[in-house]
């Protein structure tokens, strides 16, 4: 057998002093040679793990196996037995905490790269293959709404027009992707990616209607007289959270949830070629420490900001943002200030933020996230002055479509479902994703929408 490289093969990036200044694509992926030797890495062990921690359920070591063998078609073929957006996935999905995780060559040496392997795989298909379809099973005669062109969504439809369903998808912006389009910027995943994945569920056969919310527009009772049988809500968590803390309706200050939205829908960052402007000052904070946060501050920084700082009050073991992305901030000369919150928002004579309020924290015993408790320290505050402010320290459920559905939620605005089938508190009504957990993964949400996929099947079938 010959002898295994024990770190993963390097994926060719833009230089952090050019990539800082544009919106293209950071990581540029594996060449086939690249992609050859990595996949070569993989033991293909006779019961794989990695395949545990992948919540659509990929069969990792065929997949790669195909590409050792140079079969690309018979690599993607597999992947999309499972899923329908692989080309998101392998750039977006935290591998590293799920299949990645998993794998066993990741007890001695780094890990097999599953993510970067898929991405491959993925683009060589679009770029020089050509899409190929699936087989789909013929129309059944049962509709299905679906609501939310998200990740979740849009994997729930997929499944189910497989399965033969009638679906339509209700999508209340004016474009399809959900979190995807709106809230990642095009330097992680670019927007020629989200159309060419949807694009290929448009194909399988599921329509998509945009500019419809849901809740307001059509409520689940008329989309039920529609002839809709069974509903799917993936709605995701668009309600953005506050610290509650003095000075926060000051202008310059945004939640990460609208900065992300005009920048990446709206192409604020094109403007005035686009009519969205977004005001971004010299100096930026960003408060958090997830992946949001991250696509926050290099947003900032690609938009013109001079100085952008992260703010989180734990340490940096405990950040949630995936660890590439921490790394390539840093590599861009984002600053992080951590171990420290803010207090209050200080305003000039105009209402526009000029100044933070700080106090330095430690860490106390762990919480119900199993993370240290932070505990501020007395008589630590002191004033910085930042004249941008982002705030993202996650999301919640929009409640609109809460309104009148005669569905059981959490304290947390979030939906209550039977884990085993997706199914709401109201029969036939669906749910998956971020409208489920709050602000969590794409490739969980997409996890959780084919167990409402197989739910829905279930409950149609025995009516």
């Amino acid at each position: 057998m010959a002898k295994i490289n024990p770190k993963k093969v390097p994926m060719p990036e833009q230089d952090p002093k050019v990539r800082s200044k544009n919106f293209n694509e950071v990581a540029l992926g594996l060449t086939p040679e690249l992609a050859l030797e990595e996949a070569k890495r993989c033991l293909q062990c006779p019961n794989p793990t990695c395949i545990e921690g992948c919540p659509v359920e990929i069969n990792i070591p065929a997949f790669i196996q195909k590409i050792v063998d140079g079969d690309i078609r018979g690599a993607i073929d597999i992947i999309k037995e499972t899923n329908s957006l692989p080309a998101i996935c392998g750039r977006v999905c935290p591998q590293e905490t799920q299949c990645e995780a998993k794998c066993i060559l990741g007890k001695k040496f780094e890990p097999v790269a599953i993510g970067r392997l898929e991405r491959y795989v993925a683009d060589y298909e679009r770029e020089t293959l050509g899409v190929n379809m699936p087989s789909i099973a013929a129309l059944n005669g049962k509709k299905v709404a679906i609501v939310g062109a998200g990740p979740a969504g849009l994997t729930c439809a997929g499944d189910l027009r497989k399965m033969g369903y009638d679906i339509t998808i209700f999508e209340a912006l004016h474009d399809t992707g959900g979190v995807l389009r709106y809230g990642i910027p095009e330097f992680r995943l670019p927007n020629t990616i989200i159309d060419a994945e949807v694009g290929y569920v448009k194909k399988l056969g599921v329509e998509m209607k945009v500019d419809i919310v849901v809740g307001q527009t059509l409520t689940l009772d008329e989309l039920f007289d529609m002839g809709y049988q069974a509903i799917f809500l993936g709605t995701g968590a668009g309600l953005p959270r506050f610290m509650n803390i003095p000075g926060e309706n000051l202008n310059g200050i945004y939640s990460a949830n609208e900065f992300l939205t005009r920048n990446n829908l709206m192409r604020a960052y094109l403007f005035p070629e686009y009519d969205t402007p977004l005001w971004v000052g010299k100096r930026v904070a960003v408060i958090g420490a997830g992946n949001v946060t991250m696509d926050s501050a290099r947003t900032a920084l690609r938009n013109g900001a001079e100085e952008v700082h992260i703010v989180y009050r734990r340490s940096r073991k405990e950040m949630p943002a995936r660890i590439e992305e921490v790394h390539h901030a840093e590599e861009e000369g984002i600053i992080f200030d951590l171990l420290t919150n803010p207090i209050r928002y200080i305003g000039d004579e105009n209402g526009w933020v000029k100044q933070i309020e700080l106090i330095k924290m430690e860490l106390g015993e762990p919480d119900n996230s199993g993370r240290r408790r932070p505990v501020p320290i007395e008589g630590s505050n002191y004033i910085v002055d930042f004249d941008t402010v982002i705030v993202a320290i996650g999301t919640s459920p929009n409640p609109l479509i809460m309104q009148g559905a005669g569905l059981e939620t959490t304290r947390w605005g979030t939906v209550v479902i039977d884990k085993e089938t997706g199914m709401t508190s109201r029969p036939g009504v669906f749910a998956g994703g971020d409208v489920v957990t709050g602000s969590a993964t794409v490739i969980e949400a997409m996890g959780a929408a084919k167990i409402a996929a197989r739910g829905i099947d279930k409950y149609l079938n025995s009516k």
